[in-house]
């Protein structure tokens, strides 16, 4: 809240006066100075340009007004973004709208032609923020601070082609929450998650997904498929861009602009292009070209634990890729192996003579990815894995998609999934 907000009225007034008052006009009330500065500012901006009939008054590129009516709605939005800041023990902050150019292009390299630089004032070379986190991290280091949980709602500014339609500005805010400092893994990341699931609920703005990713999984998966080191962070940024292009054009730049391999990109496209849940994260952490990885295998095994913590909290089932079922379908039959056809139709027989409703892929040999993805994508809450192994030995896996699996009696199967969907 601005200081003059504190100000006692009468000195409230004599402030605005002093500040707002021409020259040799002391006598005149505030509010009747402001109206004249402000009569007399647009009158002198628009006179050179009566003679110029092309001219017209509008807002720079990017950028909008907000109505009195459109203020209303955001500040509803940010009281109950703060709000829940507050409740999670986060201290406000403030930082300047500039930073030294210096410290913003070393954090940015490829996204630095975004920036915009203000013109040399008095020696030093400054730009307007990109974003609040680097302004964040300067802060802590300029204080010596090890640790903080802050929160920061301000404005930044992109020098970027602006999409009025998607909602893309030049200038726009940020609502910023960070807990900073070395705590036990997970703990805090499953805090901010829980944030922006308490967030975006509050605003009732309907369905919605939350990606999570671990730089080392992605610095692991580079390596194991042949990035140079040298080439980490401008194909990352490139595979940033997924959001908003395809696979294809993604895969184009790496290769054709930034001069990678194809087939190195044929491996990388083989992993970024699954998505998924706890059942990916499993699943990717039995990949044998990636467990060749112990940075990625260390990435896996933090995801695991946060969606253990995440379930703790009672988020995951509302958020990370579960979408609205059009069946009731309680179990999964599938398989990681080939020739396992006849297994799988023997096991979903006993199921649904059982009265347990089961399903399985219309496919000789399924991906074991591919049958997980289809259970993660229609909410099928249990998935029943039988292989030669589990054969050899009389069990079978059944895991419960959102959590992890167990291995169970052969024998005991309909009886654990019934107990199982019968709970509320």
């Amino acid at each position: 809240m601005p200081q003059l907000g504190f100000l006692p009225r009468r000195a409230c007034a004599a402030l605005l006066s002093q500040m707002l008052r021409p020259p040799r006009a002391a006598c005149l009330p505030a509010v009747c100075c402001h109206s004249q500065v402000a009569e007399v500012m647009l009158t002198s901006q628009l006179k050179p340009h009566q003679e110029k009939p092309n001219f017209i008054i509008k807002t720079p590129k990017g950028t909008r007004d907000l109505s009195p009516q459109q203020m209303v709605v955001r500040e509803k939005i940010l009281d109950m973004v703060i709000s829940c800041f507050k409740r999670h023990g986060a201290q406000g902050l403030d930082t300047p709208a500039f930073e030294l150019k210096e410290t913003l292009t070393e954090k940015y390299n490829e996204q630095s032609g975004l920036i915009y630089d203000l013109e040399d004032q008095g020696g030093e070379l400054l730009s307007l923020r990109y974003d609040l986190t680097v302004p964040f991290a300067r802060y802590l280091a300029m204080n010596k601070l090890k640790k903080m949980k802050r929160y920061q709602v301000g404005k930044v500014w992109r020098r970027e082609s602006p999409t009025i339609v998607q909602g893309r500005y030049r200038e726009f805010y940020q609502c910023d929450f960070d807990i900073a400092g070395q705590f036990d893994p997970m703990i805090p990341d499953a805090e901010c998650l829980k944030i922006m699931c308490e967030i975006l609920s509050g605003l009732q703005l309907g369905d919605f997904l939350i990606k999570v990713n671990d730089r080392r999984i992605v610095d692991g998966i580079f390596a194991v498929c042949g990035v140079p080191e040298s080439k980490f962070r401008t194909i990352c940024a490139s595979m940033d861009k997924l959001d908003k292009i395809s696979w294809k054009d993604v895969r184009h730049e790496m290769v054709a602009k930034k001069g990678l391999a194809p087939e190195v990109a044929d491996r990388i496209g083989d992993y970024v292009q699954h998505h998924g849940g706890i059942s990916l994260v499993e699943q990717m952490l039995q990949d044998p070209r990636l467990s060749q990885s112990e940075q990625a295998l260390e990435g896996l095994k933090s995801l695991k634990l946060l969606f253990e913590y995440l379930t703790l909290f009672r988020i995951t089932e509302k958020t990370f890729g579960e979408k609205v079922r059009t069946t009731e379908t309680q179990v999964f039959v599938a398989t990681p192996q080939k020739n396992f056809l006849q297994e799988r139709l023997k096991l979903i027989a006993e199921l649904w003579d059982a009265g347990i409703k089961a399903e399985m892929l219309y496919k000789n040999d399924p991906k074991l990815l591919t049958q997980l993805h289809y259970c993660e994508n229609t909410g099928i809450p249990l998935v029943v894995i039988i292989g030669e192994q589990e054969q050899q030995e009389g069990v079978i896996k059944l895991r419960s998609v959102a959590t992890r699996e167990e291995v169970i009696k052969r024998e005991h199967l309909v009886a654990e999934i019934q107990r199982r969907v019968s709970q509320p």
